[in-house]
């Protein structure tokens, strides 16, 4: 007994003055990790944790595993990881959805902010505005024309009420000055189905979903929602470059715990992503599935999700978006 005060006494007294156990240290969490993420097994978003957790368990030597837990837009997932003992043992892969729920949801179980310590940013990525193949308009600018002189609003899907794609098409619309009428899904496969069989106008959705439609000719891509071209479609232009100037929307991929991660453990993960994201394999794998590697500071990744809670709030608010 004595002797195990006596070790609990030499640890508290090292962190007293600022020299913690070698493991605080390091950084480096203790046990297995896991990451939560809020979607379906085989999307982007798990295509991406699984990547990050091979190659995370690589360079710290122990197991990181993946755990879908879909559900409500990704809160499903976000507030079991807000709820867990913050040792970084638990991490959450959040998508650019995690500020749209924030924006959209009246109430959630926990703050998207303040409830989350921020790693880093993994990687951003844009949407695409398709239609098919023999739809009257042949580019943006003669699909805005159109919204102008039709007689009943164009009807544009996206994958659900809500969702980053709902809110970038609200945007457009806003920016550009048009009416238009959101068709909601649940899920992108019913969607393409219906612009495939032309019953409606177009489609919003990430490059997984339909980059390979465009380039086998299934659907046309009339613009890319961000800043700069893409390289697996090279010929598409962004949406500023085919007549919406000052509109470009991405979302993003990045990894979080719950608040009160040890500053070690946040700086230990942060450190070992950025070096993961400048691996040339890491690269490559990313943006076969649509992803532009993003590495940030920690500081840099909360920046980002406050601006975009407070961007996509000033959409639903000033579209008159029911909040859910």
């Amino acid at each position: 007994m004595t002797s195990i005060i006596t070790r609990r006494a030499a640890v508290a007294g090292l962190s007293a003055i600022g020299v913690a156990p070698a493991w605080s240290q390091s950084g480096k969490p203790e046990g297995t990790i896991t990451i939560a993420h809020g979607f379906t097994p085989g999307g982007n978003v798990d295509l991406t944790a699984r990547l990050i957790a091979e190659r995370l368990a690589a360079k710290l030597g122990q197991q990181v595993i993946v755990e879908p837990k879909p559900g409500a837009g990704g809160s499903t997932a976000a507030a079991q990881v807000a709820r867990a003992a913050p040792d970084g043992t638990t991490l959450f892969l959040a998508a650019g959805g995690h500020a749209v729920s924030a924006a959209i949801y009246n109430k959630l179980p926990y703050d998207a902010l303040k409830d989350f310590s921020w790693i880093s940013m993994l990687s951003d990525f844009t949407f695409v505005f398709v239609t098919y193949p023999d739809h009257p308009a042949k580019n943006l600018a003669e699909f805005i024309a159109m919204t102008k002189t039709n007689a009943e609003p164009l009807l544009c899907a996206t994958p659900g009420n809500g969702t980053g794609q709902h809110l970038a098409l609200e945007l457009f619309a806003a920016t550009a000055g048009i009416k238009i009428q959101h068709v909601p899904y649940r899920g992108s496969p019913q969607a393409a189905t219906d612009l495939l069989g032309k019953r409606v106008d177009a489609f919003m959705d990430n490059m997984t979903v339909v980059g390979e439609m465009v380039k086998d000719g299934r659907v046309r891509a009339l613009g890319l929602t961000g800043p700069s071209r893409f390289f697996v479609l090279p010929d598409v232009p962004t949406f500023a470059e085919a007549g919406v100037p000052g509109y470009a929307v991405t979302s993003w991929l990045g990894l979080a715990g719950p608040a009160g991660v040890p500053q070690p453990t946040i700086a230990r993960l942060n450190a070992e992503v950025v070096a993961i994201l400048a691996e040339p394999d890491t690269m490559e794998r990313l943006k076969k599935i649509g992803g532009e590697p993003r590495p940030t500071t920690p500081d840099g990744f909360r920046s980002r999700v406050a601006a975009d809670i407070e961007k996509w709030t000033k959409v639903v608010t000033d579209a008159g978006i029911t909040r859910i």
